[in-house]
């Protein structure tokens, strides 16, 4: 069993909570569970990535994507879509958060096992509620549709899928492979997925610190290996089968969830969503 989780999971979940503590109220999303499921070391604040100045843009983008989600699994459990699946869902606290809405939903969370591991482990010590984990390796060609539906998963209704900061770590064959998956699920379902956008679409100003990501991404051994622009995940997913498709800018989470905040929190505009439905 691994002894920490993916570094990445972990650092979203620090930013969550850093968004608490650094930001202006109110916030655009409150997390308090995920720095416990951490437990990062006491330091934690002093790590680089950490800064309350550099790094707020990518820390109001963890927090709109965030937001983004949850709004639209509430209106969509409102709608009487009974469940929930999470791509990816590293430390993910939904399933703790939110009894009045996991009172209707069913949730599921699909990861690499080793996270799953120890993410089992540290909400069994601190007593919190557990989804249900469907341990999968995207890029190892498993079928995780299959295993879905091994634990529990009613594919015969529709569901809410979520896919935030995850396809940027998969060849474009995988993500094909998992549209495909997704366009599958019963009518009516709906998918809520970030990509990155290629560097040169991104706000000038940003270029610089998007790029010194990238380079840190690579050197840490979880590389970025996709950017698309919004034409282009839009054709992958009327190619995988959607119904509909469309494309939510950071421009649209900025208008919808930062305007007239006094401390002029943004996010980086170098990731956008899809949100399509089957």
């Amino acid at each position: 069993m691994t002894e920490v989780p993916d570094s990445t999971a972990v650092r979203t979940a620090l930013w969550r909570a850093r968004h608490l503590e650094s930001d202006a109220p109110p916030p655009v999303f409150t997390d308090e569970i995920g720095l416990r499921l951490a437990d990062p070391e006491p330091d934690w604040r002093d790590r680089a990535d950490m800064d309350p100045v550099t790094t707020s843009g990518f820390r109001a983008g963890m927090v709109s994507r965030a937001r983004f989600v949850e709004d639209l699994v509430t209106e969509q459990a409102e709608r009487g879509v009974p469940q929930y699946v999470i791509l990816g869902a590293g430390l993910d606290t939904f399933a703790q958060r939110r009894p009045d809405l996991t009172a209707r939903l069913r949730v599921f969370e699909i990861d690499q096992p080793e996270t799953q591991d120890w993410k089992r482990r540290r909400l069994t010590e601190l007593g919190l509620p557990h989804p249900e984990f469907v341990p999968v390796d995207f890029e190892a060609g498993e079928s995780w549709r299959e295993r879905l539906v091994t634990a529990g998963f009613d594919a015969e209704r529709p569901s809410v899928v979520a896919a935030t900061g995850v396809v940027m770590y998969l060849t474009e064959d995988a993500i094909e492979a998992t549209l495909r998956e997704i366009a599958r699920l019963a009518q009516g379902s709906v998918l809520a997925l970030t990509f990155l956008l290629p560097v040169e679409l991104a706000a000038a100003s940003e270029r610089a610190l998007i790029e010194q990501v990238v380079r840190s991404a690579r050197t840490s051994g979880t590389p970025f290996r996709s950017f698309f622009r919004p034409t282009e995940m839009l054709a992958l997913a009327r190619a995988a089968g959607f119904a509909t498709a469309h494309h939510v800018s950071s421009a649209e989470l900025t208008e919808r969830y930062f305007a007239n905040r006094a401390d002029g929190l943004r996010p980086t505009s170098g990731e956008a969503f899809l949100l399509a439905e089957t």
